[in-house]
């Protein structure tokens, strides 16, 4: 199953200067149980936003730069490519960025999406989705609490 996975404001802002724009550490939770044991891909920016590469994960990293071959990883220049790559027992997941998930989208089984309740000013939006192909199977609404600024909510989508 490819299943993508993200964090988007209520206008699909996903970040600003190869950044998040909050900081939900329960989510940071869940995508971490979500993906570990998993491969996950990604465009090389996303990549190259992370401190190190994420323990217990495959990475795949999708990039047009022909001698970008960071230790640890695969690298191809599709995201046709990187699903080459995952065998047919192994769920993907596709974490970003913007441009990876616009690619990616067409491919997708599932999506865990989850809602951050506000509008953010952004340079990397996820794509809107058409609620004419997907079903929402589950939803929970977590609150603004003292760890998180903001209210969100988890959304599972599959495909119609």
């Amino acid at each position: 199953m490819i299943i993508m996975i993200a964090a988007a404001a209520e206008n699909n802002a996903l970040g600003k200067d190869n950044d998040l724009m909050w900081h939900l550490p329960d989510d940071f939770k869940r995508f971490k149980q979500l993906t570990s044991g998993h491969y996950i891909i990604m465009g090389r920016k996303t990549f190259e936003s992370f401190p190190k590469p994420l323990p217990n994960r495959t990475h795949i990293i999708i990039t047009r730069q022909k001698e970008y071959h960071p230790e640890g990883t695969l690298v191809v220049n599709s995201i046709e490519k990187a699903l080459e790559l995952i065998p047919k027992s192994q769920d993907a997941f596709i974490i970003g960025g913007g441009e990876i998930y616009k690619q990616a989208l067409q491919f997708t089984d599932k999506i865990e999406l989850t809602r951050v309740h506000q509008s953010f000013d952004a340079d990397t939006y996820f794509p809107e989705i058409s609620l004419a192909g997907w079903e929402l199977i589950q939803e929970q609404y977590h609150p603004k609490d003292e760890k998180h600024s903001i209210d969100f909510t988890y959304q599972t989508y599959i495909r119609k």
